[in-house]
């Protein structure tokens, strides 16, 4: 090959960089141009742009390819390409780097951090900020953070495991990668740092004394494997869920203040479905009335709180839940809402499910506390949306009405008008006569 001396005399600039000789400071340097814009790479010429040459050049050749391959991650040796070019007596090695498709490459014994990733800036090699970083996975992995590479490579899943040999599933490397904890290359990603001990993500439990968030009686945070919290927090809202005994007629019935399935299913869904992209923690308030579920990020795009009360499920983190639905911990996708809500069915007060565009709410109601106030106060005071104020209202006009005055009068869906009369006959408002295609409804005298 023929070294171009014209580039060689205008010097070092974004994609030129000289070496005098090998150093480990060349992988810095292919990193670098890896990660930016790609360049080439001169062993054998001094700064001062006089050649100085390489005595061994198929010594040096194998030591850069060898640590080009062993100590760069993910591998970019299909984007380095190595010539020799002699100059007189001398032989100068030529390192051609193109920008390659999985920034930001790294050392490997240094990780994706910025003492590990490396740009260009200017004539100079440099460390990357972690913004940079954190811009680069996104640009190569897209905006969903669990399938993101996590910057921490330095993971255990001690908890995990014994999640998975519980449910007798393998857990080695090769089905850590068909779960996407790691990619292809054998890098963990986002969903590996959730469900390793090292998760940065928390969930927070705090009891209050009363029905405001005045007093504290107690506080818990749960960290490492998200498997681990979810076990953790179910174990501490067991101590909270006390059963109450009422005997009537000589038949002595229990009943615990939540029911399990909905105490579970409310904690899952608060763990799959938050945005994790954000740092802040999974809140469980526990009061003498409720216990409150709050989890950073709305509901997903294009998912309305109506479609979540049809069992329509567009999980936020669907490898997240790929997991859990493996570790029998979820039954079916789409289910968990409706089943809180079913096991309310015979409950004048229901759970409340709130969402704004940074948060998802969820509070479900002491049943023992409720079934006290309906024998002390006989009615329970119930509030109603806007929808069902509108319907009582068509009620209070025409006395009776059908599922098709609703349709028509809110302008809104034939399943949206069942759900709303369903959940007024729930409240004890109104009640339905006759059954099919002819059902009425009027309001409870």
């Amino acid at each position: 090959m023929i070294l171009d001396m014209e580039l060689i005399e205008a010097g070092e600039n974004l994609n030129t960089e000289f070496k005098r000789e090998y150093t480990e400071d060349i992988k810095k340097t292919i990193i670098a141009f890896a990660n930016t814009a790609g360049g080439t790479l001169y062993i054998g010429i001094n700064d001062d742009k006089s050649i100085a040459g390489v005595e061994k050049p198929d010594d040096t050749l194998s030591r850069i390819t060898n640590a080009v391959r062993s100590a760069i991650r993910p591998d970019v040796t299909l984007f380095v390409d190595y010539n020799t070019a002699k100059v007189g007596k001398s032989v100068v090695i030529i390192v051609n780097v193109q920008k390659g498709t999985a920034c930001p490459y790294y050392l490997e014994g240094k990780g994706i951090r910025p003492e590990g990733v490396y740009v260009r800036q200017g004539a100079s090699t440099v460390s990357a900020t972690e913004t940079a970083i954190l811009n680069m996975i996104k640009e190569t992995d897209g905006e969903t953070y669990e399938k993101m590479r996590s910057l921490n490579q330095d993971l255990s899943f001690n908890a995990a495991k014994k999640f998975f040999d519980a449910e007798k599933l393998p857990f080695g490397p090769n089905h850590q990668k068909s779960l996407c904890l790691q990619t292809t290359d054998g890098i963990y990603t986002n969903l590996g740092l959730l469900l390793s001990d090292q998760s940065i993500h928390t969930i927070k439990l705090a009891v209050f004394e009363g029905l405001e968030k005045e007093t504290f009686k107690d506080r818990r945070e749960m960290s490492g494997s998200l498997l681990r919290q979810l076990n953790e927090a179910y174990e501490y809202l067991e101590i909270y869920n006390r059963t109450h005994a009422e005997v009537k007629d000589l038949i002595r019935r229990e009943e615990r203040d939540y029911p399990e399935d909905a105490l579970r299913e409310a904690l899952i869904n608060a763990l799959v479905h938050r945005d994790y992209a954000f740092s802040s923690s999974t809140l469980i308030s526990i009061f003498d009335d409720r216990i409150e579920f709050v989890s950073i990020g709305g509901l997903p795009k294009g998912v309305s709180l109506e479609d979540l009360m049809l069992g329509i499920s567009v999980p936020r983190n669907d490898k997240l839940a790929n997991v859990f639905y493996r570790l029998h911990l979820i039954e079916t996708y789409g289910t968990g809402i409706p089943k809180i809500i079913r096991s309310y069915a015979d409950y004048i007060r229901k759970p409340e499910i709130q969402s704004t565009a940074n948060a998802f709410k969820i509070t479900l109601p002491n049943r023992n506390i409720n079934n006290r106030e309906v024998k002390e106060a006989k009615i329970l005071p119930v509030s109603f949306n806007e929808k069902e104020e509108k319907i009582i209202a068509l009620l209070n006009k025409r006395g009776k009405i059908v599922r098709k005055n609703v349709e028509t009068a809110l302008s809104i869906s034939q399943a949206m008008a069942v759900r709303l009369l369903r959940g007024l006959i729930d409240k004890g408002v109104i009640k339905a006569i006759n059954g099919g295609k002819n059902t009425r409804y009027e309001k409870v005298k």
